[in-house]
């Protein structure tokens, strides 16, 4: 996937953010470098159910995902 710019990664994060709002295990979703441009990073506290899965791009925006765990109060 070709990385996109960052003003294309903050609208698809947009989208991302409504889209996956409601998906269990959501941690958060952020912006990353990828390559020469941008990706967004979809964070989970734990695994997606197979009906849960997070897309490989949203508007042409790759997604990168990482299970981070349980987010805790330090």
């Amino acid at each position: 996937m070709k990385p996109a710019s960052l003003e294309a990664a903050r609208a698809a994060k947009v989208a991302a953010l409504a889209a996956l709002g409601s998906l269990g295990g959501l941690a958060g979703i952020g912006i990353t470098r990828a390559g020469s441009g941008y990706a967004l990073k979809v964070n989970l506290s734990e695994p997606p159910s197979p009906e849960g899965s997070v897309p490989e791009e949203f508007d042409g925006v790759p997604v990168t995902v990482e299970i981070v765990g349980p987010v805790r109060k330090r």
